[in-house]
């Protein structure tokens, strides 16, 4: 089994930056793709940015295509995902999520293990 905890989270003004981190424990390897999505309220989960098993970007969701940047440290095994010039519609719980292969798509049932996530909330 994984366990994945993010952290990070919190308010901030629209236009103001957070980092979020996700660290895996238990039988984790860094031969697997990962991913972030998010989840607002009343809505269903969506694709953020996923990252391959050699770090390298993948792909991100137009809505954040050039303000967030997903980045993983293997050698420390942590997952980020860097987000500028926040907007109220960033306003979600962000997930992070391994894949079941060493490279990740957009769908959710690409992933295997799950975090609890972490709340962003931006206001204007």
């Amino acid at each position: 089994q994984v366990q994945l905890r993010e952290s990070g989270g919190g308010s901030v003004q629209a236009g103001e930056s957070l980092r979020l981190s996700c660290t895996p424990s238990g039988r984790t390897n860094s031969n697997n793709g990962m991913a972030w999505f998010r989840q607002a309220p009343g809505k269903e989960r969506e694709f953020v940015a996923a990252i391959n098993w050699r770090a390298t970007p993948t792909g991100y969701a137009e809505s954040v295509s050039g303000r967030f940047t997903i980045e993983r440290d293997n050698a420390k095994n942590i997952l980020y995902l860097q987000m500028n010039n926040l907007v109220p519609e960033d306003t979600a719980v962000y997930y992070c999520a391994v894949a079941l292969r060493p490279v990740g798509g957009s769908e959710k049932e690409q992933y295997r293990y799950w975090g609890q996530g972490t709340q962003v909330t931006v206001s204007s």
